[in-house]
C-alpha cells in the first residue's frame, strides 16, 4: 500500500514539472518579481514627423511618393526633410511671415526661407526643444528662458519660446533692432537676391554658401509669391532650371506642363508617358525638386 502512495505521488510531481508556466525571477531578500524592462528605439521627432506624413492606406499615391522625396536642410544640425513636411511648414507659418512683412517690412519670403533653412523644416533640435525657430542665442540683452545647446561651442545659451509665432516675431526685432542690418531696409522689399546677399554680408552667418542656399530655397517654393501678395505686386513664377530660352521658345504649349500642387516627377513621368530620367535630362534639373508654377518640358 505504502508503494502505491509513493508511486502516485512520484507521477503528480512528474506532471506538475511539464507543465509549462511563465518563468518569475525572484530576487533573494524580497522574493518579489524582479522586473526588467528594455528600453525601446523611440524614434526622433524627425523620424516622427516623417512617418507622419505617409500615406496610412496600404498602397502610398503618387503625392505621397513625391512629398516624401528627401533634402538636406542645414538647421543648427544638418537634417533630412521630406518635401512634405517643408510644403507644411509653409503653409502652417506663411501668414505669419507676411503679417510680420507689413509691420516690420521683411520680405515674407526672407523670413520663411530663414525659418525652413534653420530650423529645418521645424525638425532640427532648437525647434523643438526651444520653439526657436531661428538659431538666436541669448546674447546679454535676453532676459527670457533659455536652453543649452552644442553650437559654435558647447553649451552655448540659446532663446526658448513659448511658441514658434514667438520666435518669428523675435526674429524681425532682431533685425530691425540692430545697426548692422540697417542697411536691408534700404532695400527694395520685393528683390529677396538683394536681402539674401544682405544679410551675408552684414553677417548673419558665417556660411559663406548662405546666401546662395536661401536664395536656392526661396526659388524652389516659390516663397517671393508671398512678397508679391504683400505687395500688390504681379507674380511671376521663377524657373528653377537653366533650360535654353532658344529650346523653351521652340515647344509649344501641348509640350510642356506647369507643376501644380501634389505633382511629382513620378506622376508627370506616368502621365505623358516619359521617364523621369528624360523629365530630368530635357530640363537640367540636377535632383528631384520641382516647384509649384513650374514649366517642364515634357514631350
Amino acid at each position: 500500500m505504502i508503494k502505491k502512495i509513493v508511486f502516485g505521488c512520484s507521477i503528480i510531481l512528474a506532471t506538475a514539472c511539464g507543465t509549462s508556466h511563465p518563468a518569475v525571477a525572484y530576487s533573494k531578500s524580497s522574493k518579489k518579481p524582479v522586473v526588467r524592462t528594455i528600453k525601446k528605439h523611440t524614434p526622433s521627432s524627425l523620424e516622427n514627423k516623417t512617418q507622419g506624413s505617409k500615406s496610412t492606406g496600404s498602397t502610398a499615391s503618387e503625392t505621397t511618393k513625391s512629398n516624401n522625396s528627401t533634402e538636406i536642410l542645414a538647421a543648427t544640425t544638418r537634417v533630412k526633410v521630406t518635401t512634405a513636411l517643408v510644403l507644411e511648414y509653409i503653409d502652417k507659418y506663411k501668414e505669419i511671415a507676411k503679417q510680420d512683412m507689413l509691420q516690420y517690412g521683411i520680405p515674407a519670403s526672407i523670413t520663411l526661407g530663414q525659418g525652413i533653412l534653420e530650423s529645418g523644416a521645424g525638425t532640427g533640435p532648437l525647434s523643438i526643444q526651444a520653439n526657436n525657430h531661428f538659431g538666436i542665442k541669448c546674447h546679454k540683452e535676453w532676459t527670457g528662458p533659455s536652453i543649452k545647446y552644442d553650437d559654435d561651442a558647447a553649451q552655448e545659451c540659446f532663446r526658448q519660446y513659448t511658441e514658434p509665432k514667438e520666435s518669428y516675431r523675435d526674429h524681425s526685432l532682431f533685425l530691425t533692432s540692430r545697426e548692422r542690418y540697417s542697411s536691408l531696409f534700404k532695400l527694395d522689399k520685393g528683390d529677396y537676391k538683394l536681402w539674401a546677399k544682405g544679410l551675408k554680408d552684414a553677417g548673419y552667418a558665417t556660411d559663406a554658401a548662405y546666401s546662395t542656399k536661401l536664395i536656392s530655397l526661396i526659388e524652389r517654393y516659390q516663397l517671393q509669391k508671398l512678397d508679391a501678395e504683400v505687395l500688390g505686386r504681379e507674380y511671376i513664377a521663377t524657373s528653377l532650371n537653366s533650360i535654353d530660352k532658344t529650346t523653351i521658345a521652340s515647344v509649344t504649349n501641348s509640350d510642356l506642363h506647369q507643376v501644380i500642387k501634389g505633382d511629382t516627377l513620378y506622376s508627370i513621368s506616368k502621365r505623358y508617358n516619359i521617364s523621369i530620367e528624360d523629365i530630368k535630362r530635357k530640363n537640367n534639373i540636377p535632383d528631384t525638386g520641382i516647384a509649384i508654377g513650374q514649366n517642364l518640358i515634357v514631350k
